[in-house]
């Protein structure tokens, strides 16, 4: 910490740009300057890290990420190994199986009259198209039929999930049935035994979808609580735990909670998370969970230490994000997948039977 104090950094000798540079020699160019360039260098190493020491790696998506093509970004991540877990929007799930179905999404223009849009039923994220009836309503008739599966087959077990279970099949189903299931992240998870938490499912269509099959008690035996205790299990049983988030809010919170559910609430391990990198263009001096720094979640016990493994990089996630992907594809060995949808529940449950060893006094 004293060096920071003392003018004994790098010297800034600067750096050649020339044609055809590659993704590598870009991350170098950038760590021989300053500002955000100089922290998306460092968020470049740090993601190179976690995947040489074999961390368990989870992504958290917020904003419109899969409505503007990233999706098979994130599955080629996924079926190389690099990442073990995700915590998404509800939305991000959702339009992430427009592609897997090929339903019609479009560049659009952010300069417009939404009343005509609305009255040419074209719905806008920015400048994004999406047709209403053509894309969402399909999609809906899709997932509602797809969530009556669901039900049926949890009523069959007796057995509550998870949102990771309900995304499992999302993806199962949509792997099965789809014309281009290689456009998706939710079907490449599945496959890979990525499990996929939706902590805000009822803030998206998917849950929207659910009205209906509510009212015809067609709804499958959702748990969310199970979501809390299995995303904390894989934090527990993980000896070197890291994160990308894309953004902030409810992905971003549930993932750096793990650390105080285990360290706060179950006292069974101290530590949370050993790496976290997040990209976001929110503030930390208005208070909110989204612009909160990495280092103060140290306070919360979500982090190991507020001084080394973490980086925020100030900006667009739709510019930064490609650009990790392409280096560590660049520079990393695939992994073996770890699979961690298939260990869930035995991690859940040793670590109740942990919880209650340690308390078995107090509770009686």
């Amino acid at each position: 910490m004293n060096n920071k104090h003392s003018f004994t950094g790098k010297k800034i000798e600067p750096p050649d740009i020339r044609p055809n540079m590659s993704i590598s020699d870009l991350i170098s160019f950038y760590g021989c300057t300053g500002f955000n360039a100089r922290r998306l260098s460092e968020a470049a190493m740090m993601f190179k890290k976690m995947i040489d020491t074999e961390a368990t790696i989870c992504l958290t998506l917020s904003g419109a990420m899969t409505p503007i093509g990233l999706g098979k970004s994130i599955s080629t991540l996924i079926e190389k190994g690099f990442i073990d877990w995700v915590i998404t929007t509800g939305a991000n799930a959702y339009h992430d199986l427009h592609f897997a179905y090929g339903l019609p999404v479009r560049q659009g223009h952010f300069d417009v009259d939404d009343d005509i849009l609305y009255s040419k039923q074209i719905v806008r994220i920015y400048d994004i198209y999406i047709k209403e009836v053509e894309t969402l309503q399909r999609q809906d008739h899709l997932i509602q039929n797809m969530i009556r599966e669901i039900s049926k087959s949890t009523v069959e077990s007796g057995k509550e999930i998870s949102t990771s279970d309900l995304s499992y099949k999302l993806g199962e189903t949509a792997n099965n049935e789809s014309s281009f299931p290689d456009k998706s992240f939710m079907v490449s998870a599945s496959k890979q035994g990525v499990p996929v938490y939706i902590p805000s499912l009822t803030d998206s269509s998917i849950g929207m979808n659910m009205i209906p099959l509510l009212f015809e008690s067609s709804l499958p035996s959702l748990n969310l609580l199970l979501d809390i205790s299995e995303s904390a299990a894989i934090l527990w049983k993980s000896n070197i735990s890291g994160g990308i988030e894309l953004g902030g809010g409810v992905p971003k919170n549930f993932f750096q909670q793990t650390g105080p559910t285990l360290y706060q609430i179950l006292k069974i391990k101290e530590g949370g998370h050993d790496y976290v990198i997040q990209l976001t263009d929110a503030r930390p001096d208005t208070g909110g969970l989204s612009g909160a720094t990495i280092q103060e979640g140290k306070s919360w016990g979500k982090i190991k230490t507020s001084h080394t493994g973490n980086v925020i990089v100030y900006g667009d996630s739709s510019v930064y994000f490609p650009l990790l992907c392409s280096y560590v594809l660049s520079e990393c060995k695939p992994r073996k997948p770890k699979k961690l949808y298939h260990l869930k529940d035995k991690f859940v449950k040793e670590m109740k039977d942990n919880y209650l060893k340690k308390n078995k006094k107090k509770i009686r």
